[in-house]
């Protein structure tokens, strides 16, 4: 018996213009609705609700991540599209921000305007 239904992802949005062509124009999502509380993303079958509010401190933890099946390209070709990726301190990460963990999956992370830290990997 299945308990749960589809899973939801939630973000903070501080600017809802900027998060909308963020993660439409961007990361290529389908804007679905702005229900007043929050701007509504299909994200490929899963619904992200950005809510929003005035004030908020961004998390120093990845908060939503993609499994991708080429990191390499992807990150590529986000960006072509203007994202920057991040690098972090302390962690060896390629010219393109691309860390590679001892089991050989790949992660790369990089912040929406709200200041929300995002991430692509690869898994083995």
């Amino acid at each position: 018996m299945q308990v749960l239904g589809r899973m939801i992802g939630f973000v903070t949005a501080t600017n809802g213009a900027e998060m909308k062509a963020f993660y439409t124009d961007k990361l290529g999502f389908r804007f679905v609705a702005d229900d007043g509380f929050a701007l509504v993303f299909d994200a490929h079958g899963t619904m992200i609700r950005a809510a929003k509010m005035s004030k908020f401190t961004p998390q120093p933890f990845t908060v939503l991540g993609w499994e991708v099946n080429d990191i390499v390209r992807t990150v590529k070709e986000l960006y072509s599209k203007g994202v920057k990726f991040e690098k972090f301190r302390g962690m060896p990460q390629d010219d393109d921000g691309i860390w590679t963990a001892p089991t050989g999956d790949k992660v790369a992370w990089f912040k929406d305007p709200s200041g929300n830290i995002l991430s692509l990997s690869q898994h083995q």
